[in-house]
């Protein structure tokens, strides 16, 4: 058993920076795409071959104005990460990875709640935004387990862009979820 399934140390929550880019394009490759994320319940190499993101996507969204990459870690392992852009009244979450053999022990939850926490008073946004494919159900349900809610507004799949991976089907769309932050 690796040490991110122990659930042994405290979590700490930074901002990454530019020296953390290799190691979370690592987190994020594990947690959704080949054999490694099959360890897991968040996969998605049945839907979708080829990257999940690159350095390049990775270092954007850690110097872009208005955005964080929360970095997490648990006895110096990094174990999760998460995106946070300012979008006006909201804030977006994604680059959503857990470990996979960190997953389905509570982790997830703890770094969802931190970010919500972290986008409310940092920004102060009423609402977080994330959009999911819509055939990851089982992973749409987590998140209205955690009180978001399907807006039936869908954002076509980048097809033939590489940089979001492969897609082994046809009919793959991104739908908006929502959750309204309480102050």
């Amino acid at each position: 058993m690796d040490t991110a399934s122990r659930p042994t140390g405290e979590l700490t929550y930074r901002d990454a920076t530019a020296a953390d880019t290799e190691a979370l394009v690592a987190l994020i490759e594990s947690a959704y795409r080949g054999d490694s994320s099959r360890r897991g319940w968040t996969t998605e190499a049945d839907i979708l071959e080829g990257q999940r993101t690159d350095p390049r996507g990775v270092l954007e969204v850690i110097e872009a104005p208005g955005s964080r990459l929360l970095a997490v870690e648990r006895d110096g392992e990094l174990v999760a990460c998460c995106q946070l852009e300012h979008r006006g009244e909201a804030a977006y979450f994604g680059m959503f990875a857990v470990l996979p053999g960190a997953q389905g022990g509570g982790l997830g939850r703890r770094v969802i709640t931190e970010a919500e926490r972290v986008a409310r008073e940092t920004w102060g946004v009423r609402e977080m935004h994330m959009t999911v494919i819509t055939v990851r159900e089982e992973l749409i349900a987590w998140y209205e387990r955690r009180g978001y809610r399907r807006t039936g507004k869908l954002f076509p799949f980048p097809y033939g862009d590489e940089r979001f991976g492969i897609p082994q089907r046809d009919d793959l769309a991104f739908e908006l979820l929502v959750k309204p932050l309480a102050g």
